[in-house]
Protein backbone atom coordinates (compact mmCIF):
# COMPACT_ATOMS: atom_id res chain seq x y z
CA UNK A 1 0.00 0.00 0.00
CA UNK A 2 2.96 2.30 0.56
CA UNK A 3 4.32 1.85 -2.92
CA UNK A 4 1.10 2.03 -4.21
CA UNK A 5 0.82 5.86 -2.36
CA UNK A 6 4.08 6.63 -3.09
CA UNK A 7 3.46 5.97 -7.32
CA UNK A 8 0.70 7.82 -7.71
CA UNK A 9 1.84 10.70 -6.01
CA UNK A 10 5.64 10.62 -7.50
CA UNK A 11 4.72 9.03 -10.74
CA UNK A 12 1.24 9.82 -11.71
CA UNK A 13 0.68 13.38 -10.01
CA UNK A 14 -2.48 12.03 -8.27
CA UNK A 15 -2.63 13.79 -4.73
CA UNK A 16 -4.26 11.65 -2.39
CA UNK A 17 -4.12 10.96 1.20
CA UNK A 18 -2.48 7.55 2.49
CA UNK A 19 -5.50 6.96 4.72
CA UNK A 20 -7.81 7.61 2.08
CA UNK A 21 -6.15 5.26 -0.08
CA UNK A 22 -6.10 2.27 2.45
CA UNK A 23 -9.88 3.20 3.05
CA UNK A 24 -10.33 2.34 -0.82
CA UNK A 25 -8.24 -0.58 -1.09
CA UNK A 26 -9.85 -2.04 1.91
CA UNK A 27 -13.65 -1.65 0.04
CA UNK A 28 -11.95 -2.82 -3.11
CA UNK A 29 -10.93 -6.13 -0.60
CA UNK A 30 -6.82 -6.03 -2.12
CA UNK A 31 -5.81 -5.01 1.36
CA UNK A 32 -5.91 -8.28 3.00
CA UNK A 33 -6.70 -11.59 1.96
CA UNK A 34 -9.30 -13.43 2.50
CA UNK A 35 -9.14 -16.37 4.95
CA UNK A 36 -8.46 -19.79 4.12
CA UNK A 37 -11.41 -22.28 4.39
CA UNK A 38 -11.17 -25.47 5.25
CA UNK A 39 -11.84 -28.57 3.12
CA UNK A 40 -15.10 -29.23 1.69
CA UNK A 41 -16.19 -32.48 2.12
CA UNK A 42 -19.39 -34.18 0.63
CA UNK A 43 -21.89 -35.89 2.59
CA UNK A 44 -20.77 -39.59 1.86
CA UNK A 45 -23.13 -42.15 4.06
CA UNK A 46 -21.44 -43.92 6.62
CA UNK A 47 -18.09 -41.86 6.27
CA UNK A 48 -18.29 -38.81 9.32
CA UNK A 49 -19.02 -38.43 12.33
CA UNK A 50 -18.67 -35.81 14.53
CA UNK A 51 -18.16 -35.13 18.25
CA UNK A 52 -17.56 -32.08 20.77
CA UNK A 53 -18.51 -30.55 24.39
CA UNK A 54 -19.47 -27.32 25.60
CA UNK A 55 -19.85 -25.79 28.84
CA UNK A 56 -23.72 -24.89 30.02
CA UNK A 57 -24.36 -22.76 32.95
CA UNK A 58 -28.00 -25.01 33.66
CA UNK A 59 -30.63 -24.71 36.89
CA UNK A 60 -30.56 -28.09 38.41
CA UNK A 61 -33.30 -27.65 41.75
CA UNK A 62 -33.32 -24.34 41.42
CA UNK A 63 -29.42 -23.88 41.71
CA UNK A 64 -27.11 -22.63 38.58
CA UNK A 65 -24.66 -25.31 38.23
CA UNK A 66 -21.76 -25.68 35.33
CA UNK A 67 -22.18 -28.69 33.14
CA UNK A 68 -19.92 -29.98 30.23
CA UNK A 69 -22.63 -31.18 27.32
CA UNK A 70 -21.37 -34.18 25.03
CA UNK A 71 -22.67 -34.46 21.87
CA UNK A 72 -21.89 -36.75 18.81
CA UNK A 73 -23.29 -36.49 15.54
CA UNK A 74 -23.99 -38.22 12.31
CA UNK A 75 -23.32 -36.04 9.47
CA UNK A 76 -25.18 -37.70 6.69
CA UNK A 77 -28.30 -38.70 8.40
CA UNK A 78 -27.93 -35.76 11.31
CA UNK A 79 -28.81 -38.16 14.12
CA UNK A 80 -27.56 -37.24 17.56
CA UNK A 81 -26.60 -38.38 20.95
CA UNK A 82 -26.32 -35.98 23.98
CA UNK A 83 -25.71 -36.50 27.44
CA UNK A 84 -24.27 -33.68 30.15
CA UNK A 85 -21.74 -34.30 32.96
CA UNK A 86 -19.48 -32.30 35.74
CA UNK A 87 -16.43 -34.01 35.24
CA UNK A 88 -15.82 -34.81 31.65
CA UNK A 89 -11.75 -36.66 31.41
CA UNK A 90 -10.44 -38.95 28.94
CA UNK A 91 -12.74 -42.21 30.37
CA UNK A 92 -15.94 -40.26 30.66
CA UNK A 93 -15.46 -39.51 26.66
CA UNK A 94 -15.03 -43.38 26.12
CA UNK A 95 -18.08 -44.52 27.89
CA UNK A 96 -20.04 -41.51 26.34
CA UNK A 97 -19.12 -42.95 22.90
CA UNK A 98 -19.48 -46.18 24.30
CA UNK A 99 -23.12 -45.49 25.51
CA UNK A 100 -24.45 -43.46 21.91
CA UNK A 101 -22.75 -45.94 19.46
CA UNK A 102 -23.93 -49.07 20.96
CA UNK A 103 -27.77 -47.12 21.41
CA UNK A 104 -27.07 -46.53 17.29
CA UNK A 105 -25.66 -49.90 16.95
CA UNK A 106 -23.31 -48.72 14.61
CA UNK A 107 -20.14 -46.28 13.92
CA UNK A 108 -19.27 -44.51 11.19
CA UNK A 109 -15.49 -44.73 9.77
CA UNK A 110 -14.53 -41.56 11.49
CA UNK A 111 -14.78 -38.99 14.00
CA UNK A 112 -14.12 -35.21 13.54
CA UNK A 113 -12.94 -33.73 16.98
CA UNK A 114 -11.22 -30.92 17.73
CA UNK A 115 -7.51 -30.95 19.08
CA UNK A 116 -8.23 -31.95 22.29
CA UNK A 117 -5.67 -32.84 24.76
CA UNK A 118 -8.48 -35.90 25.47
CA UNK A 119 -7.56 -37.89 22.33
CA UNK A 120 -4.68 -35.95 20.59
CA UNK A 121 -0.94 -36.99 22.00
CA UNK A 122 0.67 -34.29 20.22
CA UNK A 123 0.87 -32.35 17.13
CA UNK A 124 -2.38 -30.82 15.26
CA UNK A 125 -4.60 -31.22 12.59
CA UNK A 126 -3.53 -33.42 10.26
CA UNK A 127 -0.08 -33.47 11.91
CA UNK A 128 -1.91 -34.96 15.25
CA UNK A 129 -1.07 -37.93 17.06
CA UNK A 130 -3.61 -39.84 18.59
CA UNK A 131 -3.13 -41.32 22.45
CA UNK A 132 -2.34 -45.09 22.16
CA UNK A 133 -5.55 -45.79 24.70
CA UNK A 134 -8.12 -43.58 22.21
CA UNK A 135 -6.36 -45.16 18.74
CA UNK A 136 -6.87 -48.73 20.69
CA UNK A 137 -10.70 -47.80 22.06
CA UNK A 138 -11.50 -46.51 18.34
CA UNK A 139 -10.16 -49.42 16.77
CA UNK A 140 -12.81 -51.41 18.65
CA UNK A 141 -15.58 -49.67 17.02
CA UNK A 142 -14.24 -49.93 13.69
CA UNK A 143 -13.37 -46.38 13.41
CA UNK A 144 -10.48 -44.13 13.80
CA UNK A 145 -10.43 -40.26 15.20
CA UNK A 146 -9.54 -36.84 12.87
CA UNK A 147 -8.92 -33.91 14.91
CA UNK A 148 -9.40 -30.87 12.42
CA UNK A 149 -7.05 -27.82 11.43
CA UNK A 150 -6.83 -25.05 14.23
CA UNK A 151 -9.57 -22.41 13.81
CA UNK A 152 -11.83 -24.19 11.91
CA UNK A 153 -14.20 -25.47 14.05
CA UNK A 154 -16.82 -25.49 10.25
CA UNK A 155 -15.39 -28.81 9.67
CA UNK A 156 -17.71 -30.37 12.16
CA UNK A 157 -20.42 -27.05 11.53
CA UNK A 158 -23.00 -29.97 12.10
CA UNK A 159 -21.89 -30.67 15.69
CA UNK A 160 -21.76 -26.65 16.18
CA UNK A 161 -25.03 -26.51 14.84
CA UNK A 162 -26.56 -28.93 17.12
CA UNK A 163 -25.43 -27.15 20.01
CA UNK A 164 -27.19 -23.94 18.93
CA UNK A 165 -30.08 -26.48 19.34
CA UNK A 166 -29.47 -27.58 22.73
CA UNK A 167 -29.19 -23.62 23.73
CA UNK A 168 -32.11 -22.70 21.86
CA UNK A 169 -34.64 -25.25 21.35
CA UNK A 170 -33.78 -27.91 24.49
CA UNK A 171 -32.76 -25.64 27.39
CA UNK A 172 -35.34 -23.07 27.53
CA UNK A 173 -38.72 -23.39 28.90
CA UNK A 174 -37.40 -27.15 31.29
CA UNK A 175 -37.14 -27.33 34.40
CA UNK A 176 -34.33 -30.49 35.98
CA UNK A 177 -34.75 -31.58 39.47
CA UNK A 178 -30.99 -33.61 39.04
CA UNK A 179 -28.34 -34.41 36.77
CA UNK A 180 -30.15 -37.32 36.22
CA UNK A 181 -33.51 -35.77 35.17
CA UNK A 182 -31.26 -33.72 32.99
CA UNK A 183 -29.46 -36.58 30.80
CA UNK A 184 -32.97 -38.47 30.74
CA UNK A 185 -34.82 -35.18 29.09
CA UNK A 186 -31.75 -34.57 26.95
CA UNK A 187 -32.13 -38.48 25.79
CA UNK A 188 -35.12 -38.25 24.94
CA UNK A 189 -34.89 -34.89 23.07
CA UNK A 190 -31.86 -35.97 20.78
CA UNK A 191 -32.99 -39.55 20.15
CA UNK A 192 -36.92 -39.38 19.59
CA UNK A 193 -37.89 -35.73 19.11
CA UNK A 194 -35.26 -34.46 16.88
CA UNK A 195 -34.77 -37.61 14.85
CA UNK A 196 -38.43 -37.08 13.82
CA UNK A 197 -38.05 -33.53 13.21
CA UNK A 198 -37.67 -32.47 9.76
CA UNK A 199 -34.12 -30.87 9.29
CA UNK A 200 -32.20 -28.50 7.18
CA UNK A 201 -33.20 -27.04 3.76
CA UNK A 202 -33.50 -30.02 1.86
CA UNK A 203 -36.57 -30.72 4.78
CA UNK A 204 -34.95 -34.23 6.25
CA UNK A 205 -35.66 -36.35 8.67
CA UNK A 206 -32.56 -37.97 10.29
CA UNK A 207 -35.10 -41.20 10.99
CA UNK A 208 -35.58 -42.04 7.42
CA UNK A 209 -32.10 -40.87 6.58
CA UNK A 210 -30.30 -43.71 9.10
CA UNK A 211 -32.25 -46.56 7.72
CA UNK A 212 -30.14 -45.85 4.41
CA UNK A 213 -27.33 -45.19 6.14
CA UNK A 214 -27.05 -47.64 8.50
CA UNK A 215 -25.73 -50.05 5.34
CA UNK A 216 -22.80 -48.78 5.04
CA UNK A 217 -21.95 -47.95 8.55
CA UNK A 218 -19.71 -50.50 10.58
CA UNK A 219 -22.20 -52.74 12.61
CA UNK A 220 -21.51 -53.18 16.78
CA UNK A 221 -21.34 -56.33 18.12
CA UNK A 222 -23.80 -56.39 21.24
CA UNK A 223 -21.52 -57.85 23.39
CA UNK A 224 -18.92 -55.38 23.15
CA UNK A 225 -17.25 -54.92 26.44
CA UNK A 226 -18.28 -51.26 28.42
CA UNK A 227 -14.95 -48.88 28.97
CA UNK A 228 -14.02 -49.45 33.29
CA UNK A 229 -10.76 -48.10 35.60
CA UNK A 230 -9.65 -50.56 37.61
CA UNK A 231 -8.88 -49.29 41.29
CA UNK A 232 -6.68 -51.35 44.14
CA UNK A 233 -8.77 -50.93 47.88
CA UNK A 234 -8.24 -52.13 51.03
CA UNK A 235 -11.10 -53.99 53.12
CA UNK A 236 -11.42 -52.36 56.61
CA UNK A 237 -12.17 -54.37 59.85
CA UNK A 238 -16.05 -54.59 58.94
CA UNK A 239 -15.85 -55.43 55.21
CA UNK A 240 -15.88 -52.08 53.94
CA UNK A 241 -13.97 -50.82 50.82
CA UNK A 242 -14.31 -46.79 49.94
CA UNK A 243 -15.16 -45.80 46.42
CA UNK A 244 -16.20 -42.35 45.27
CA UNK A 245 -16.90 -40.78 48.44
CA UNK A 246 -19.30 -43.66 49.47
CA UNK A 247 -18.46 -47.00 51.24
CA UNK A 248 -19.56 -50.76 49.72
CA UNK A 249 -19.89 -53.86 51.48
CA UNK A 250 -18.27 -56.94 50.61
CA UNK A 251 -19.27 -60.22 51.05
CA UNK A 252 -17.48 -63.16 52.70
CA UNK A 253 -15.12 -62.65 56.22
CA UNK A 254 -11.98 -62.43 54.00
CA UNK A 255 -10.00 -59.09 54.86
CA UNK A 256 -8.18 -59.20 52.03
CA UNK A 257 -7.19 -55.97 49.19
CA UNK A 258 -9.78 -56.02 46.74
CA UNK A 259 -9.97 -54.95 42.86
CA UNK A 260 -13.36 -52.36 42.01
CA UNK A 261 -13.66 -52.08 38.33
CA UNK A 262 -15.65 -48.67 37.79
CA UNK A 263 -18.40 -48.17 34.60
CA UNK A 264 -20.23 -45.70 33.74
CA UNK A 265 -23.03 -47.06 35.56
CA UNK A 266 -22.17 -49.54 38.29
CA UNK A 267 -18.85 -51.06 40.27
CA UNK A 268 -18.09 -54.81 40.17
CA UNK A 269 -15.76 -55.85 43.19
CA UNK A 270 -13.33 -58.58 42.25
CA UNK A 271 -11.10 -60.71 44.68
CA UNK A 272 -8.22 -62.79 42.74
CA UNK A 273 -10.69 -62.98 39.23
CA UNK A 274 -13.37 -63.88 41.45
CA UNK A 275 -16.68 -61.68 41.48
CA UNK A 276 -18.04 -60.87 44.36
CA UNK A 277 -20.34 -58.54 43.94
CA UNK A 278 -21.61 -55.60 41.53
CA UNK A 279 -23.27 -52.13 42.50
CA UNK A 280 -24.91 -49.46 41.00
CA UNK A 281 -23.35 -45.99 41.20
CA UNK A 282 -25.73 -43.89 43.37
CA UNK A 283 -26.82 -40.41 41.80
CA UNK A 284 -24.37 -38.02 41.01
CA UNK A 285 -23.32 -36.07 44.24
CA UNK A 286 -24.09 -38.47 47.08
CA UNK A 287 -21.57 -38.37 49.38
CA UNK A 288 -21.10 -40.45 52.81
CA UNK A 289 -23.52 -43.37 52.10
CA UNK A 290 -22.66 -47.39 52.83
CA UNK A 291 -24.54 -50.01 50.62
CA UNK A 292 -24.56 -53.85 50.66
CA UNK A 293 -25.94 -56.24 48.75
CA UNK A 294 -29.23 -56.67 47.86
CA UNK A 295 -31.70 -59.32 49.17
CA UNK A 296 -28.74 -60.32 51.94
CA UNK A 297 -28.44 -59.66 55.43
CA UNK A 298 -27.45 -55.91 56.40
CA UNK A 299 -23.92 -55.51 57.81
CA UNK A 300 -24.07 -55.21 61.90
CA UNK A 301 -21.48 -51.95 61.72
CA UNK A 302 -20.74 -48.81 59.80
CA UNK A 303 -17.29 -48.47 57.96
CA UNK A 304 -14.97 -47.97 60.09
CA UNK A 305 -13.61 -44.54 58.42
CA UNK A 306 -16.66 -43.35 57.65
CA UNK A 307 -16.29 -39.43 57.66
CA UNK A 308 -18.59 -37.79 60.14
CA UNK A 309 -20.09 -34.28 59.63
CA UNK A 310 -19.93 -31.33 61.98
CA UNK A 311 -23.60 -30.71 61.41
CA UNK A 312 -24.45 -30.74 65.07
CA UNK A 313 -21.08 -29.08 66.50
CA UNK A 314 -21.98 -25.82 63.70
CA UNK A 315 -25.22 -25.90 65.31
CA UNK A 316 -24.34 -25.21 68.90
CA UNK A 317 -21.32 -22.64 67.92
CA UNK A 318 -23.92 -20.71 66.13
CA UNK A 319 -26.28 -20.65 69.04
CA UNK A 320 -23.53 -18.85 71.15
CA UNK A 321 -24.04 -15.65 69.49
CA UNK A 322 -24.33 -13.91 66.04
CA UNK A 323 -20.63 -12.65 66.40
CA UNK A 324 -19.48 -16.49 65.86
CA UNK A 325 -22.12 -16.89 63.26
CA UNK A 326 -20.15 -14.43 61.31
CA UNK A 327 -17.24 -15.76 61.64
CA UNK A 328 -17.93 -19.23 60.56
CA UNK A 329 -19.43 -17.76 57.99
CA UNK A 330 -16.49 -15.85 56.86
CA UNK A 331 -14.13 -19.37 57.62
CA UNK A 332 -15.64 -21.65 55.80
CA UNK A 333 -15.66 -19.26 52.61
CA UNK A 334 -12.06 -18.64 53.18
CA UNK A 335 -9.73 -21.07 50.91
CA UNK A 336 -8.43 -24.25 51.70
CA UNK A 337 -10.42 -24.58 54.80
CA UNK A 338 -11.81 -28.01 55.78
CA UNK A 339 -15.45 -26.93 56.87
CA UNK A 340 -15.91 -29.96 59.31
CA UNK A 341 -12.80 -30.69 60.53
CA UNK A 342 -12.31 -26.90 61.25
CA UNK A 343 -16.25 -26.74 62.90
CA UNK A 344 -15.14 -29.94 65.09
CA UNK A 345 -11.90 -28.10 65.96
CA UNK A 346 -13.19 -24.41 66.70
CA UNK A 347 -16.16 -26.27 68.60
CA UNK A 348 -13.30 -27.92 71.14
CA UNK A 349 -12.07 -24.87 71.34
CA UNK A 350 -15.12 -23.47 72.49
CA UNK A 351 -15.66 -25.98 75.50
CA UNK A 352 -12.44 -24.96 76.89
CA UNK A 353 -13.36 -21.48 77.44
CA UNK A 354 -16.35 -18.98 78.56
CA UNK A 355 -18.84 -18.03 75.97
CA UNK A 356 -17.93 -14.39 76.60
CA UNK A 357 -14.15 -15.52 75.68
CA UNK A 358 -14.86 -16.97 72.79
CA UNK A 359 -17.10 -14.58 71.56
CA UNK A 360 -14.20 -12.20 71.82
CA UNK A 361 -11.64 -14.47 70.63
CA UNK A 362 -14.40 -15.14 67.33
CA UNK A 363 -14.46 -11.32 66.45
CA UNK A 364 -11.37 -10.28 66.74
CA UNK A 365 -10.23 -13.48 64.80
CA UNK A 366 -13.06 -12.47 62.23
CA UNK A 367 -11.64 -8.70 62.38
CA UNK A 368 -8.16 -10.03 61.03
CA UNK A 369 -9.07 -12.26 58.77
CA UNK A 370 -8.07 -15.08 60.70
CA UNK A 371 -9.00 -19.01 60.15
CA UNK A 372 -5.42 -20.52 61.55
CA UNK A 373 -6.57 -22.69 64.50
CA UNK A 374 -3.26 -21.87 66.49
CA UNK A 375 -3.55 -18.33 66.41
CA UNK A 376 -7.14 -18.87 67.68
CA UNK A 377 -5.57 -20.70 70.23
CA UNK A 378 -3.36 -17.59 70.78
CA UNK A 379 -6.13 -14.68 70.55
CA UNK A 380 -7.91 -16.36 72.91
CA UNK A 381 -4.92 -17.17 75.43
CA UNK A 382 -4.94 -12.73 74.73
CA UNK A 383 -8.35 -12.10 75.49
CA UNK A 384 -8.53 -14.16 78.76
CA UNK A 385 -5.17 -12.55 79.87
CA UNK A 386 -7.52 -9.23 79.37
CA UNK A 387 -10.51 -10.30 81.52
CA UNK A 388 -11.15 -7.33 84.31
CA UNK A 389 -13.27 -9.54 85.94
CA UNK A 390 -12.76 -10.61 89.30
CA UNK A 391 -12.98 -14.51 90.29
CA UNK A 392 -15.32 -14.92 93.16
CA UNK A 393 -15.04 -15.79 96.70
CA UNK A 394 -15.90 -18.83 97.23
CA UNK A 395 -18.38 -19.78 100.21
CA UNK A 396 -17.29 -21.09 102.85
CA UNK A 397 -19.09 -22.36 106.13
CA UNK A 398 -17.93 -20.64 109.25
CA UNK A 399 -19.44 -23.62 111.21
CA UNK A 400 -16.99 -26.08 109.71
CA UNK A 401 -15.15 -25.89 112.94
CA UNK A 402 -18.17 -27.58 114.81
CA UNK A 403 -18.49 -30.95 112.25
CA UNK A 404 -17.59 -34.06 114.03
CA UNK A 405 -14.88 -34.92 111.62
CA UNK A 406 -13.18 -31.02 112.12
CA UNK A 407 -12.93 -32.15 115.46
CA UNK A 408 -11.74 -35.37 115.23
CA UNK A 409 -8.72 -34.55 113.16
CA UNK A 410 -8.52 -30.90 115.79
CA UNK A 411 -7.94 -33.14 119.10
CA UNK A 412 -5.48 -36.07 117.27
CA UNK A 413 -1.28 -35.46 118.43
CA UNK A 414 1.23 -33.23 116.61
CA UNK A 415 3.37 -35.01 113.72
CA UNK A 416 6.90 -35.47 114.76
CA UNK A 417 8.81 -33.70 112.60
CA UNK A 418 12.27 -33.92 113.99
CA UNK A 419 13.14 -36.17 111.43
CA UNK A 420 13.48 -33.77 108.71
CA UNK A 421 15.71 -31.53 111.35
CA UNK A 422 18.50 -34.86 111.23
CA UNK A 423 18.63 -34.05 107.58
CA UNK A 424 18.87 -30.95 107.47
CA UNK A 425 22.24 -31.97 109.99
CA UNK A 426 23.71 -34.43 108.22
CA UNK A 427 23.45 -32.49 105.08
CA UNK A 428 25.33 -29.66 106.53
CA UNK A 429 28.28 -32.14 107.59
CA UNK A 430 28.26 -33.20 103.96
CA UNK A 431 28.61 -29.97 103.01
CA UNK A 432 31.82 -29.39 105.14
CA UNK A 433 33.98 -32.11 104.76
CA UNK A 434 33.52 -32.52 100.96
CA UNK A 435 32.20 -35.73 101.19
CA UNK A 436 29.34 -37.67 101.88
CA UNK A 437 29.03 -38.49 105.17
Amino acid sequence: MQRIHEKLVEEEGIQVGYSTLTRMLRELGLSRSEPARCDRVADEPGAEMQHDTTVYQVKLAGHRTKLIASLVYLRYSKRRYLKFYRVFNRFAMKCFLHEALMFWGYAATQCIIDNTNLARLRGAGGRAVIVPEMNAFSKRYGFQFVCHAINHPNRKAGNERSFWSVETSFLPGRTFASLEDLNEQARRWATERMEHRVQTKARVIPAQLFEHERLYLNPLPEHLPAPYRMHQRVTDQYGYVAFGANYYWVPGTHRDDVKVFEYADRVTIFRNYECLTEYPLPPNGTRLQYYSPPGEPKPRHRPNNRRRDAKLEERRLRALGEEVSAYLDFAYSAPGVQRHRFTRELFALSRKLTSEVFCKTAHRAHRYRIVELATLRRIAWLCLSQEEDVLPEPEVDEDFRQRPAYQEGYLTDHPDLSVYDQLNEEQEEEDENGEPF
